[in-house]
């Protein structure tokens, strides 16, 4: 290209904002896909100073206990007399299953123990209870 020759277009594609907005999506994706991947009924877990460190919930076998007291196994409602087999179900092949339970905060101990008693006799022992991290007080103790 010498001085005064018109020059050639050159078509190019600027992709640049197509990732921008694609990572935004990504973001957005992450942040609310945990959520939307919970598994049984919306319980108001019971708040405590220090849980231990709970994990994720995958390669549990997840029994939720709802603020009427109906358990669930995942996210199906199960009546307590087929719970076990419900429960063994729920199981299949898993050679190390742990059960956890999710039990409402508005519950008596008595209706959670009792969940755990139904696991117990279902043949399964170690049951983990979640729980959620209280919020830190203002002003502190």
């Amino acid at each position: 290209m010498q001085l005064g020759e018109p020059g050639k277009m050159h078509a190019a594609i600027n992709i640049t904002p197509l990732v921008d907005v694609v990572l935004v999506l990504l973001i957005i994706f992450m942040v609310v896909a945990p959520q939307m991947m919970r598994k049984g009924p919306d319980v108001a877990l019971p708040q405590t100073t220090k849980p231990r460190e709970q994990g994720d919930e995958r390669g549990r076998i997840l029994v939720s206990v709802d603020g009427e007291g109906q358990l669930w196994i995942e996210e199906q409602a199960v009546a307590p007399e087929t719970f076990a087999d419900y429960l063994r179900a729920a199981v299949g092949d898993e050679k190390d299953p742990k059960v956890v339970i999710r039990g409402d905060a508005r519950l008596n101990f008595r209706e959670i123990r009792q969940a755990m008693q139904a696991v117990e006799q279902a043949g399964f022992s170690g049951v983990g209870l979640i729980a959620k991290r209280a919020e830190a007080k203002a002003g502190g103790n």
